[in-house]
């Protein structure tokens, strides 16, 4: 937690600015850090705890920790990013990689970092570059942070505004996601369970459903992580890209790969002025599914409550 100690420690939800990120207080204490999309790589949330401070993201590659896993470096935190548009790679986005057409993010602005008694909001807008530097899309973020003494709820909003034509391409590897803290994971003891009850990784990845919760022990207490899939979204409820070692993430693009069937194709294009919004909520809780009452947050947020 060295990366937030200066925090100021005063409101509800509280910002302060960094050259490279924006550091986040919740009831007084540092919680997390919005990366700005530092050396090109993507814009990514880290860490994530509950309310009672229980770390819930895995620390590699920003810091170390024993005992964690260290496979697929560009799984930072929380992020939204795909592995196929207009032919570029935005998934795996380490500067040092040597992916071949490997795209790259840019901070352009920070629209807004607005603290609150209840909760607070971060606008910034970003340029998706191709490998050359040329601006393929302009996506304008939009973090709300919610101060609870029981849930850390954070609802991200994307909106993408193609530079020319675009297409995401039909590929497993996105999009919007985050990388479970190691003894969370399904392969270390943790569970994941989908909207229809399906458990395990076998039931729901690549399975279509309104919200995924995967749950497992940090420091011998059982805590856990929900994505929810806005009604609103593109093509919902979305496919869920959920992996025993650890990576949790929803996509609505990669049916080809989900499915198994080689003539259907997930890709989605965009023409010049025509945008697309993407909404979703996380919640952080402790204990299990059922204990944390998950299935009647989703409803909660999908009635607009």
């Amino acid at each position: 937690m060295a990366l937030l100690a200066a925090v100021p420690l005063a409101g509800q939800v509280r910002f302060a600015r960094q050259p490279d990120r924006i550091l986040v207080a919740i009831d007084g204490k540092p919680y997390t850090a919005f990366f700005l999309a530092p050396g090109g790589n993507k814009p990514y949330l880290y860490p994530l705890s509950t309310a009672a401070g229980i770390v819930v993201t895995r620390h590699f590659p920003m810091e170390p920790f024993p005992g964690e896993t260290q496979d697929h470096p560009h799984q930072r935190g929380l992020f939204f990013s795909h592995g196929d548009v207009n032919g570029y790679n935005f998934w795996a986005t380490e500067p040092d990689s040597g992916i071949p057409k490997m795209g790259r993010m840019a901070l352009v602005k920070v629209i807004a970092a607005k603290d609150g008694a209840n909760s607070g909001t971060i606008r910034a807008v970003f340029e998706g570059q191709d490998s050359a530097g040329k601006p393929i899309t302009t996506e304008t973020r939009a973090i709300t942070f919610y101060s609870s003494p029981v849930l850390r709820t954070i609802d991200y909003e994307i909106e993408i505004q193609p530079a020319d034509r675009l297409t995401f391409g039909d590929t497993k590897e996105g999009t919007f996601g985050i990388r479970l803290a190691t003894s969370m994971a399904e392969d270390k003891g943790g569970r994941m369970v989908n909207a229809e009850g399906r458990e395990t990784e076998k039931n729901v990845w690549g399975k279509r459903s309104p919200w995924v919760d995967c749950y497992g022990k940090v420091d011998g207490q059982t805590v856990g992580v929900a994505i929810f899939d806005n009604p609103s979204n593109p093509r919902y409820p979305m496919y869920w890209h959920a992996r025993a070692y650890g990576l949790f993430a929803g996509n609505i693009f990669g049916v080809r790969d989900f499915t198994g069937d080689k003539s259907r194709d997930g890709s989605l294009t965009l023409e010049h002025g025509h945008g697309i919004r993407f909404r979703y909520r996380v919640v952080i809780h402790a204990g299990d599914t059922r204990a944390a009452h998950v299935a009647e947050l989703f409803a909660r947020y999908a009635s607009g409550k």
